[in-house]
């Protein structure tokens, strides 16, 4: 297994969450990681046990494949710092809406990865979805699809996928937060104690997610599964599926859609 020497610009959650997932993998022969916050940095320092610097630079040089793990309004000033000393690296971007052509635009000639991934990311769930420059190769592909799926899961798009990715997975975790939310309040309607309750949700959702992945059943399946005839699930369909909760979900991945649209331009 190649081991790759590995630089993050910018130490957020993300960043971080991907240095544990790549450490747990063991693919990084190196991993180097800079930040304006000496906070973030002395706690990434700490949590994950790498080499730590507020120098963009020192994280170019010492690194064959760079994250760009920034605020997208800080963007352009760090591509303006690193650009002349960027050489033969593959750069992965996370940073939200920007563009492969804006990216191009200022590291001219470079190979460059553009990926949208998803809070779940934090536990190792990762549902993200990739698009590549136009000097990536295949055996970079190959790379950055190893190193993206020791985090979940990555799918390699055409970036123009990019935006419903964002409405979908990338908004998803806030919209299933809601869902999990109105479970738990339903179920305090009817009695149960509110830790319970919420804690049954959690582990309702989690265990169908679980069940639908590991299984191979569709979503119809498992719903006929659960649905004895004349029984409790029958009889809460009947409320569920007479309502719109379809068009509901259809309207805001959409509006989620639209507005990393709006975004990107």
């Amino acid at each position: 297994m190649e081991k790759y020497r590995i630089g993050f610009i910018g130490a957020g959650n993300m960043a971080f969450a991907l240095i544990k997932a790549l450490q747990k993998a063991k693919l990084a022969k190196s991993i180097i990681a800079s930040d304006v916050n000496q906070e973030r940095l002395d706690f990434v320092k700490e949590k994950a046990n790498i080499t730590v610097t507020k120098n963009n630079l020192d994280v170019v040089e010492k690194s064959d494949i760079l994250f760009l793990a920034v605020k997208p309004q800080v963007i352009d000033s760090v591509l303006d710092e690193i650009k002349n000393e960027v050489k033969t690296h593959l750069i992965i971007s996370i940073a939200a809406g920007i563009t492969l052509k804006k990216l191009e635009l200022k590291l001219k000639n470079k190979k460059i990865v553009r990926v949208m991934p998803n809070t779940p990311c934090l536990v190792g769930e990762m549902a993200a979805g990739f698009s590549v420059g136009k000097h990536v190769t295949g055996n970079d592909l190959k790379i950055v699809e190893e190193l993206l799926n020791t985090a979940g899961k990555a799918f390699y798009l055409k970036e123009s996928m990019m935006d419903a990715v964002t409405g979908l997975s990338g908004s998803g975790p806030a919209f299933v937060a809601r869902l999990i939310e109105a479970f738990a309040k339903a179920g305090e309607a009817q009695g149960l104690n509110e830790d319970i309750a919420t804690e049954l949700a959690i582990h309702t959702f989690m265990g169908t997610a679980k069940l639908l992945h590991e299984s191979g059943m569709t979503p119809e399946e498992l719903v006929n599964l659960v649905s004895s005839p004349n029984g409790t699930t029958v009889a809460g369909r009947e409320v569920l599926e007479k309502s719109d909760y379809k068009e509901i979900i259809k309207k805001t991945i959409a509006r989620a859609t639209e507005r990393s649209k709006e975004l990107g331009k």
